[in-house]
């Protein structure tokens, strides 16, 4: 198995918040993780990423164990997270946010196709080879989330998890996201684990969905069951 994790359990104080998770990511695979607000999709990627510790449960990668790893080790891996907040550096320019994230790249020939290198996060997003001296906070929305896709692929993960690419973007630039992420998956095979509040976003992106409950998975299956079943949508996904 490339990823999975095996009844992940998380907490926040006394509350708990990720109730036996269980999901997988092929090689070359997109899978969403979709569900209301509040239900957990976010721990969820915060959890894999060590940023919130896992209280029982196992992360396995490409057959090593990362259950309990430091985020930076987890990194290392091979695992690269794309935040909600995006989180650049915003008094830093967009050269110095992508150099900032180099990693895996020792004992690698800069020439490989397959590295990410600061010219390559330029032919994917020509917008920030065009602004790659101007500061962060400068940048608009969409933006900053190309910005923030960039930094995470410089570190040339073999998995990328992606927390709510679209929210808060015109829709010009929520295509323009979709069309980048499918573009990184089918042209460098990095495999995908995105969360998603854009319905129509994420199924087009998809090969496998999960929704999730309160805490927990309630389903697991492939986003033309999503489509057509109203029942399912009304359960997990609409207000």
């Amino acid at each position: 198995m490339f990823f999975e994790t095996k009844n992940m359990n998380a907490f926040y104080g006394a509350s708990h918040v990720l109730k036996d998770i269980s999901i997988n990511v092929n090689k070359g695979e997109i899978v969403a993780l979709l569900g209301r607000n509040g239900m957990g999709k976010s721990t969820t990627l915060k959890t894999i990423m060590g940023l919130v510790k896992a209280k029982s449960g196992s992360v396995f990668f490409e057959g090593n164990d990362l259950t309990g790893l430091p985020p930076f080790k987890i990194a290392l891996a091979g695992i690269g997270y794309v935040p909600e907040e995006r989180r650049i550096f915003g008094n830093l320019t967009v050269r110095d946010n992508l150099l900032l994230a180099i990693k895996n790249v020792k004992g690698k020939n800069a020439t490989d196709p397959n590295i990410w290198t600061e010219k390559r996060i330029y032919d994917h997003f020509p917008k920030l080879g065009e602004r790659c001296n101007l500061q962060g906070r400068f940048l608009s929305g969409g933006e900053q989330q190309m910005l923030s896709i960039g930094r995470a692929l410089m570190g040339n993960p073999r998995l990328l998890l992606v927390d709510e690419p679209a929210e808060g973007l015109a829709p010009i630039m929520v295509e323009e996201v979709r069309v980048v992420l499918n573009e990184i998956n089918k042209s460098s095979n990095v495999s995908i684990l995105l969360v998603e509040h854009n319905l129509k976003m994420a199924l087009s992106l998809a090969d496998r969905v999960y929704l999730m409950g309160k805490s927990h998975i309630g389903y697991s299956g492939f986003p033309d069951d999503v489509r057509v079943n109203h029942d399912l949508r009304a359960k997990y996904l609409e207000v």
